[in-house]
């Protein structure tokens, strides 16, 4: 008797990995052909500084802002204002016009490569996604060739300012005054 115990001590069951290996079987394949499919793009933002205006008060530099709002695109300098409005329609964007002013800023500043975003949030990630695209590089078609050019590869991100313009230009302060006052005759620095 005592023989009989010991031998089905000693004796292993075997382990049933069947299950196991049915998993295995269609799940590897399928994680290897949705990796071939799934691709993951890193890009690098920048956080704007908080003593970003006030670096160098002896030399004022460009510090190329892109507002993006629902019906237009404003590129401005943080110092000088607006340079161009890009009006949107139902979320199109002249897209040629917008490089090529990208461009024609880049060959007046070469040095520069810093460019901030400043988002209303409305502004749908694809539409971001388009836009640092195409801020970061642009191609340019020469006699033979088309190039890529590095325009302004460093990009900060932003909220944009809630009621227009950060600077708060004249254009923006009438149409609050009228808004205000439809009839035009109240004061007009209503704020």
């Amino acid at each position: 008797m005592k023989k009989s115990s010991l031998k089905r001590i000693h004796e292993a069951e075997e382990l049933n990995i069947t299950a196991f290996m049915n998993l295995m079987v269609i799940l590897v394949p399928f994680l290897l052909i949705t990796a071939v499919f799934s691709r993951m793009t890193v890009l690098e933002l920048n956080l704007p500084a908080l003593d970003d205006k006030a670096n160098s008060p002896d030399k004022i530099q460009l510090q190329l802002e892109l507002v993006l709002r629902e019906n237009s695109f404003d590129i401005q300098d943080a110092n000088l204002g607006v340079i161009k409005v890009f009006p949107r329609q139902q979320g199109e964007t002249r897209w040629d016009l917008f490089t090529d002013l990208l461009v024609e800023i880049k060959t007046r500043f070469p040095n520069e490569k810093n460019i901030t975003l400043l988002l209303e949030p409305s502004i749908n990630y694809k539409t971001l996604i388009q836009v640092m695209d195409r801020v970061r590089t642009a191609d340019v078609v020469s006699v033979l060739s088309v190039e890529t050019i590095e325009l302004f590869p460093n990009i900060s991100i932003g909220d944009a300012d809630a009621d227009g313009d950060a600077d708060g230009d004249a254009e923006n302060a009438a149409a609050k005054s009228l808004r205000k006052d439809p009839s035009g005759v109240g004061e007009a620095n209503d704020e």
